[in-house]
């Protein structure tokens, strides 16, 4: 489930960055299809997130379980600020403060997820 789980955020945001682009490029339908199809990857970043949660919760126990709640919701709180940001971008908005958001959830979840938590990887 973790290699899911990592794969689909990959893909995510190699998804976020394409869309992204070409948003700035305004090239609204082929951004549009990027969009939709990423909002479906977000489904499988979901759910293979909250299974690995589930399982961290089931098999490790107390010690670090405030520490998989914390990266759990900062990485809800990811998805979110990556459609946040292409809503905006697409609607010609600002988005300085969800990119500060975006950095600081990133360096939580990938510190957490791969440093921290015993389910991660080991370099």
């Amino acid at each position: 489930m973790t290699h899911m789980h990592i794969t689909s955020w990959a893909l995510g945001l190699i998804l976020f960055i394409v869309a992204l682009i070409l948003y700035k490029k305004n090239s609204d339908k082929p951004a549009t299809i990027i969009h939709m199809i990423l909002r479906l990857v977000y489904l499988f970043i979901i759910y293979t997130g909250g299974s690995l949660t589930w399982d961290y919760i089931q098999g490790f126990g107390m010690p670090e379980l405030g520490e998989a709640i914390v990266k759990a919701l900062a990485g809800l709180w990811l998805v979110v600020l990556m459609e946040l940001i292409l809503v905006s971008v697409k609607k010609g908005k600002g988005t300085t403060g969800k990119w500060v958001q975006f950095v600081i959830a990133l360096i939580i979840v990938i510190i957490l997820g791969f440093f921290r938590l015993p389910m991660g990887f080991y370099f």
